[in-house]
């Protein structure tokens, strides 16, 4: 019981001292997390500049520690399976995303659906950032590929090529 009250206080303190989550043209946000998707998981880190009182753009790059479907260096059915190289678990893409916090009218959350053109495709992206001081908060991000380059001939093609889901931590460098 000592420990639901001690979490309900957290809860309800982190609400209490909220902070304003995008403040617009000069806001600059840093997000680094967890990168979790289908046969593999690693970290993402992205950075947003505000243009505007609800317009962004930004960068993100995300880097796969973990890929879960290959057999290194064994052959299976006439085909080679090797390790994924660096470009095979990197990727790097510039972005844009419409802030909604002053929208919606909750000055702490602030969602942001967006567009992104990286190096393996051209994509779109769902996310949110609740900032529990004027520094600090939490984001939670859904990507996903609209137009994927290349034939996905190759073995990992579709790493950096499905939907994504990231979590993590926020920053506020304004």
């Amino acid at each position: 019981m000592k420990k639901i009250i001690t979490l309900l206080f957290l809860v309800s303190f982190g609400f209490t001292q909220a902070q304003q989550a995008f403040k617009g043209k000069g806001d600059v946000k840093v997000n680094v997390g967890a990168n979790l998707q289908n046969g593999g998981s690693g970290i993402q880190g992205s950075v947003d500049f505000g243009l505007g009182e609800n317009f962004s753009v930004g960068f993100v790059s995300n880097y796969l520690l973990g890929v879960d479907t290959y057999i290194p260096y064994h052959q299976v059915a006439g085909q080679t399976y090797r390790k994924p190289d660096f470009g095979e678990r990197f990727d790097a893409k510039a972005r844009v995303n419409a802030n909604l916090s002053s929208v919606i009218g909750v000055e702490q959350l602030d969602v942001y659906p967006g567009l992104n053109l990286g190096l393996h495709n051209f994509g779109g992206h769902v996310g949110g950032r609740y900032f529990f001081t004027d520094g600090f908060g939490v984001f939670t991000e859904v990507g996903f590929p609209i137009a994927k380059y290349g034939s996905n001939n190759g073995m990992y093609d579709n790493l950096n090529n499905q939907v994504t889901f990231s979590l993590g931590a926020s920053f506020n460098l304004d």
